[in-house]
């Protein structure tokens, strides 16, 4: 065996590696994200799902290549162009759930914000009702304990609203990225074409 071709068949078998370490981040990836999609999908959404939807997003980005198209393989390329669009619109709901929460500029839902704010008076009056005539020994704990039950509530009502709407982002964002990727595969394509030509 020569040198060139001992050299050709390592290279080979790198590539191959590189590729099945990538599909396995890839699988990977996809896998906590529904998990972790489905474990944070009820309740108030916190900062800590930000992060976790730019690590996965991050893990998917350096270690899976976005599909290109190839000769004869159209239905396999529009299979592999769709999960993993997806992924990366899960990856970006995920990330961007607690914003929408929070910030009225970012996801206004006017009327739901006036609703939930309601319910946050309510549930301080309820705080003061359980609390009774324990609220006298202690002015300051029963303000605590009010506000306190006033943000929860607050926050799960929004929070609520937040994740009917997340698919509807999720989905935007898996078509921005299958028509970023296929943008891309086609220049891709393009500037082969051109090359051999």
């Amino acid at each position: 065996m020569d040198e060139s071709s001992r050299s050709g068949s390592q290279s080979s078998v790198a590539t191959g590696a590189n590729r099945g370490t990538g599909n396995r981040a890839g699988v990977l990836s996809t896998a906590l994200a529904g998990v972790l999609a489905f474990a944070l999908s009820s309740g108030s959404w916190q900062w800590f799902s930000t992060y976790l939807g730019v690590t996965l997003l991050a893990v998917i980005l350096s270690f899976t290549r976005p599909p290109t198209a190839a000769p004869g393989a159209r239905r396999e390329y529009v299979r592999a162009l769709t999960a993993y669009s997806l992924v990366v619109g899960l990856c970006v709901a995920l990330a961007v759930a607690p914003a929408m929460q929070r910030w009225a500029w970012f996801f206004p839902m006017p009327g739901t914000r006036a609703e939930c704010a309601h319910l946050g008076r309510y549930a301080a009056l309820q705080a003061q009702a359980a609390l009774g005539d324990l609220g006298g020994h202690d002015s300051a704990a029963l303000v605590y304990a009010q506000g306190d039950q006033s943000r929860r509530a607050v926050n799960d009502c929004l929070a609520s609203t937040t994740t009917l709407w997340l698919p509807v982002y999720a989905l935007g964002a898996a078509f921005l990225a299958a028509l970023g990727s296929w943008a891309v595969s086609r220049t891709g394509g393009l500037r082969r074409a051109t090359r051999r030509g």
